[in-house]
């Protein structure tokens, strides 16, 4: 950002080719090649007002035979018609206090049973909310501490332009002579408040309506010192004035193009990277491209459906249009929110509880809308990855997708940003990463025949995702509290094996009374039982409380348990390898450096692991790069990983999401991405990238499969943790579908081991064609009361016990 000083002298002696570079390239390093916009209905709810200045054609004396306010029918008309388009903000626009000035405003709110305009919108704001689910953002005009508060509750964010802070322009012949609203100071003093109650807020300037550049950037450094002190300003609009027919100004001289791209350029110059500028399309035809190059990032509100009541002689143009504006100048059209992504994503403080959840919902991983209705694990079809008018992929992203390729360390920053990719971007990842997969694995997809066997669904641990355990908070959810007798599991071991499986992969909850030895008991029946059967089971959270209870270190568990026939560890457990993460997710659990350090020891002891991430909650892109950086460290220094596996969030059944604490789970863009990124991010050092038929369903495992992903796991037999969580893919892939899901995208399949070794021959043959499964006993769990309770380890508390 450039000082006070700098700007002014700017103000004096600059032409915009100068500033316009430096402008954009503050721009890019915070958009990610993005411009948005937010898809909107304008409405206007009253177009009575007590100001009168002398450029606008939006206000209007009364009209006889006209009402003064859009009733309850004609808002939601507008609203619904809106909603069908796909738009999510209500844009409600309004003279400031025309009740102050006319009669017929007094009368007309009296019958509607309100003293003041604002009343009447507060009321009809909560009506279109309830009613449509758009979100509405208010254009109210000057207001103080009560009546902003009392919006606050009904609306996400709200505007004032500020236009200009000259008191020139109040002066007899200026354009505000009459408009007691448009004082300067009474306009900073809103927003000031604005500021005071976390309320986001778009503001801006009007250019060109008798200012100087130096009032200009005053007004601007004004709006700068605000943001300072709250941090609520998301967006300045750099309007330019347009001369209207029928006004007082209908003659006066337009802003040159040229003091239009200065002013965005300084605008973008004075703000931190965070504020959004805004200059909208329809006010400048033609130049959309220059507007690009002065570093503004976003179009403001375009409607499908409304026109621009206040400019009704510029219409906006269609958004396919737009998109391809966009693109030509080398960025892709985004939606957006009429609140922005920072803002929405902490809607603890920002938001009015009524729109935390529904604005979480709403959104992406970045914060964006999401646009489509593909949710992780049901049977929605999944949507294209990228249509419509794509930019050119910028020099800066190629650059980091050519060095994932020659197998360089990518940097968080690099990671973090190849999460953000949009349009032709999101084509250019997926492409490298299958061109990065044929070479690593050829044409081949790899699946193993396993059978999960979840041992008990009992679990003292309080992770807010899962929706399998049954502890004494959530006996309501899914399913009754179980704890197989040790004849079933050995049953079930034996009855896989009869169907060709090679593998069992056991994992349960952590039963209060469980101890290291129940886990050996596991290991030593199955092997007893199927000496031939690769027991690949138990997470770092078992292990460690399992060493935890016999009081011994966890090499040493992990070396006990090796040799009772522990073959390989799950990778789960880790989530989100991020402790900003897990404070949400899982603050009992083990923490990140402890899940390292439980998988560091499995390693050395000669146990390969798998590594896990499961995404789309609470997390942030940078989150994702963290996770992908701290397993590329480990696996640099012991090679343990066999494979990484992205298991997409399953929200349906989730406690956070029943909470409303947590987002739909993934977009399919950040489902795939997730295997694309982690397929160059990993590159050379984990070579296989795995993908979940059971999360991502037939169609969207193929997506994945041509997005870097080589092996599509198990055939699993008895699903049953996804399923809690609402997933709705079936419990069992068995190969004859694996393997024609495989040939549909014309590549190779092959079963493997655990290890991705060649299984015995008999067991393939066995495989196909398999019986049905027998019936599974769930040992009904005792309840847990007792007189004395055992000592429960909790390694993400200090102190560990209760």
């Amino acid at each position: 950002m450039i000082d006070r000083n700098t700007a002014l002298a700017l103000a004096r002696d600059s032409d915009p080719g100068a500033l316009m570079a430096q402008a954009a390239a503050m721009r890019d390093a915070t958009y990610a090649g993005t411009v948005s916009y937010s898809r909107k209905v304008f409405i206007p709810l009253t177009q009575l007002c007590r100001d009168v200045c002398h450029y606008c054609t939006f206000a209007h004396p009364p009209r006889r035979g006209q009402r003064a306010y859009m009733t309850h029918e004609e808002i939601l008309n507008v609203a619904r018609a809106g909603a069908a388009a796909g738009c999510k903000e209500a844009l409600f626009t309004l003279g400031d206090k025309p009740e102050l000035r006319y009669r017929v405003a007094r009368d007309e709110l009296a019958s509607l049973g309100h003293e003041t305009t604002l009343s009447y919108l507060a009321e009809v704001c909560e009506l279109v909310f309830r009613e449509t689910g758009i979100l509405p953002h208010v254009n109210a005009g000057v207001m103080g501490a009560e009546d902003m508060a009392m919006l606050r509750g009904v609306s996400v964010s709200q505007g004032l332009m500020l236009e200009s802070i000259s008191p020139r322009l109040l002066e007899k012949g200026g354009p505000h002579y009459g408009s007691p609203d448009k004082d300067p100071a009474t306009r900073l003093d809103t927003i000031r408040i604005a500021g005071q109650l976390n309320v986001p807020f778009t503001t801006g300037i009007l250019i060109g309506i008798g200012e100087t550049r130096a009032e200009r950037v005053e007004s601007l450094l004004a709006l700068r010192d605000l943001h300072d002190e709250f941090g609520h300003i998301q967006e300045v609009i750099v309007q330019n004035f347009r001369a209207k027919a029928g006004t007082r100004m209908a003659d006066a001289p337009e802003p040159s193009n040229g003091e239009l791209l200065w002013t965005i350029a300084m605008a973008r110059l004075l703000f931190a990277p965070e504020v959004t500028i805004q200059a909208p399309p329809n006010l400048s035809p033609g130049m959309l491209d220059r507007l690009v190059a002065a570093g503004l990032n976003d179009w403001g509100g375009v409607s499908p459906v409304t026109p621009d009541h206040v400019n009704p002689e510029a219409p906006w143009p269609h958004l396919d249009e737009l998109a391809r504006q966009t693109a030509a100048a080398g960025r892709t059209l985004v939606e957006r929110l009429a609140i922005y992504p920072d803002y929405a994503l902490n809607g603890a403080k920002w938001l009015d509880r009524t729109f935390r959840t529904p604005v979480l919902r709403l959104v992406d991983g970045d914060g964006l809308p999401r646009t489509d209705g593909w949710m992780t694990g049901t049977p929605s079809a999944p949507p294209p990855l990228w249509a419509g008018s794509l930019a050119a992929v910028s020099p800066a992203f190629a650059d980091i997708i050519a060095r994932a390729r020659d197998g360089a360390d990518l940097s968080e920053s690099d990671i973090t940003r190849l999460f953000r990719a949009r349009g032709g971007e999101v084509a250019a990842v997926c492409e490298a990463a299958d061109d990065l997969r044929r070479a690593m694995n050829g044409d081949t997809v790899s699946y193993v025949v396993t059978r999960n066997i979840n041992y008990t669904n009992v679990c003292y641990f309080k992770c807010q995702f899962c929706a399998f355990s049954k502890g004494k908070m959530s006996e309501n959810l899914r399913g009754q509290p179980y704890d197989l007798d040790m004849n079933e599991i050995v049953r079930r071991v034996v009855e896989a094996w009869e169907r060709g499986a090679t593998e069992v992969c056991m994992q349960g909850g952590i039963h209060p009374e469980y101890t290291g030895e129940t886990y050996l008991e596991i290991c030593r029946a199955v092997k007893a039982a199927v000496p031939g059967m690769h027991v690949h089971a138990f997470s770092p959270l078992e292990v460690w409380q399992g060493a935890k209870t016999l009081g011994i270190e966890t090499a040493d568990f992990l070396a006990r348990l090796r040799d009772a026939g522990l073959g390989s560890l799950p990778g789960t457990a880790a989530e989100v390898l991020d402790d900003e993460v897990r404070a949400i997710l899982c603050p009992d659990k083990v923490n990140t450096a402890q899940w390292l350090e439980v998988m560091e020891a499995a390693h050395n002891a000669g146990l390969r692991t798998t590594s896990t991430i499961m995404y789309g909650h609470v997390e942030r892109p940078v989150h994702g790069a963290r996770h992908l950086l701290r397993l590329r460290s480990l696996q640099k220094k012991t090679g343990g990983f066999t494979e990484f596996v992205p298991l997409p969030f399953v929200a349906e059944e989730a406690p956070i999401y029943l909470k409303g604490n947590a987002r739909r789970g993934p977009t399919f863009r950040e489902a795939v991405l997730m295997h694309a990124v982690a397929r160059l991010a990993l590159h050379p050092h984990i070579a296989n990238i795995q993908t979940s038929w059971v999360k991502m369903g037939p169609e969207g495992v193929k997506a994945c499969l041509n997005a870097g992903a080589n092996d599509l796991g198990g055939t699993l037999m008895n699903e049953t943790i996804t399923r809690a969580a609402g997933a709705s893919h079936g419990q069992e892939m068995p190969p004859e579908k694996m393997e024609a899901m495989i040939h549909e995208i014309g590549r190779v399949p092959v079963q493997r081991t655990t290890f991705y070794g060649v299984p015995p021959e008999d067991q393939v043959r066995t495989s196909f064609g398999a019986a049905p499964l027998g019936d599974v006993v769930n040992t009904p769990a005792r309840r847990y009361e007792r007189d004395v309770k055992p000592m429960l380890h909790r390694p993400g508390l200090v102190g560990a016990a209760e």
